[in-house]
């Protein structure tokens, strides 16, 4: 399979600490010969880790309250994020000294991969924000004392954040932003805008990616941990959006904003490439946690098309649903393979800019076919709020579009492969 074990997170649940009696097991490595020898104690720890991390928090704390929070067109964050970061689900791959818990990347896709559970996208995405989006440049570039200031109540879920990059005129072309930081004094006076930011309404600071200085677009960029609060900073409003009800996502206006220089992530002008990175995690953070709600629709659908019948027989005894039905479950885990691989090779220091670009495209085209052909052997309850599918079929459509679109990542695939024409 390819892929660090997953089962040994460590996590602290209502108040007291559970260290996985298994932890050794957790500096194995699978691709190396070890998966047959422990396959019994993978499944085992793995789905003793869902079912806690499932009903101690999933089924007990966002569950019961996403019907309410979709309807609202937003979730308690901090309510929400003090929760999971008590119990240690906000930090899973960053260093101890910060409050994380100083495991690799592939436990990261793992919790990713359970908050699928979640009956919404827009909780888990402003999760995802939260642990692996907005902070993974600070974690690896910022100072020790930029990490104390936001990294470590960001991980504890003591501040929200959220990540600055998109803007009206600049999506997936990240190098045509036109926000600028310009240096004065001891600080940099910020002036622009930034567009689709999830949790922009409630977010304490941000990880913002601005034009520092007016050199080539790619070598001109800087992020800065921008404080909310500050004066010049103007929420303008929050986007009605078609799906991600319960994440609210804001458009923002900055007005000669003063950040002290200090807030500068890594080295000045490095921003376009420290984004590029962060994105990586995203892309495979993303599919990681698609994965769960293709699953729990497939099921869903087996078990509605099992009990509802059309003609005398049940829906799913129509050769055409359960065959279906199969191709699908089969792409899906096809599509965490593909994952899985492109997560063993990042934790190893490899570029995984092409597997990662792959994941995301089949992730946001297989989650597209995966609730429309479900949600078409619904009928008309497929075509009502009552139902997953249909939530999922309209929180999903982002994936195709959200941290590149799919023809951004059909051109980087096709960079790699020496395909794309040449510019003159």
């Amino acid at each position: 399979m390819g892929f660090v074990p997953r089962w040994c997170l460590r996590f602290r649940v209502w108040g007291y600490s559970l260290i996985c009696s298994f932890a050794w097991i957790s500096r194995l490595r699978l691709w190396q010969g070890v998966l047959s020898a422990n396959y019994i104690w993978f499944t085992v720890i793995l789905k003793i880790f869902s079912i806690i991390f499932q009903m101690q928090i999933i089924d007990k704390e966002i569950n019961p309250f996403v019907d309410k929070w979709e309807e609202e067109g937003q979730f308690p964050a901090h309510q929400v994020f003090k929760t999971l970061g008590q119990a240690g689900f906000l930090g899973v791959n960053k260093q101890t000294e910060y409050g994380g818990l100083g495991l690799d990347f592939s436990y990261s896709i793992a919790v990713a991969e359970e908050l699928g559970n979640i009956r919404c996208g827009g909780v888990p995405m402003a999760i995802g924000v939260q642990a692996d989006m907005a902070t993974p440049a600070l974690a690896r570039f910022g100072s020790d004392e930029l990490k104390r200031e936001f990294l470590v109540p960001t991980i504890a879920g003591d501040v929200v954040a959220c990540l600055g990059v998109s803007e009206p005129g600049a999506g997936s072309d990240v190098a045509s932003i036109k926000t600028t930081a310009v240096r004065k004094g001891d600080d940099y006076v910020i002036n622009g805008g930034k567009m689709w930011i999830t949790s922009g309404c409630q977010a304490d600071w941000m990880c913002l990616l601005a034009n520092s200085s007016n050199g080539p677009p790619h070598q001109n960029k800087s992020l800065i941990c921008l404080p909310m609060k500050l004066p010049g900073v103007h929420v303008a409003k929050k986007i009605d959006k078609m799906g991600m009800r319960s994440s609210d996502t804001a458009q923002i206006f900055f007005e000669d904003v003063r950040v002290p220089s200090k807030y500068l992530i890594g080295e000045e002008g490095m921003g376009f490439t420290y984004q590029m990175l962060q994105f990586q995690e995203e892309r495979m953070w993303g599919v990681a946690n698609i994965l769960t709600p293709m699953e729990n629709v497939i099921n869903e659908t087996i078990d509605y098309t099992r009990q509802r019948k059309i003609f005398n027989q049940p829906v799913l005894h129509n050769q055409t649903v359960h065959f279906l039905l199969a191709e699908l479950a089969t792409d899906v885990e096809l599509l965490r393979s593909l994952l899985y691989q492109a997560v063993a090779l990042y934790i190893k220091g490899n570029d995984v800019t092409k597997f990662a670009s792959m994941a995301k495209l089949k992730a946001g085209r297989l989650v597209r076919e995966l609730t429309d052909s479900c949600l078409q052997f619904w009928g008309g309850m497929g075509f009502t709020n009552d139902v997953l599918v249909s939530r999922v079929y309209r929180d999903s459509r982002l994936m195709s579009i959200g941290a590149g679109a799919d023809e951004v990542m059909l051109s980087i695939i096709c960079k790699y492969m020496e395909t794309l024409p040449s510019k003159k």
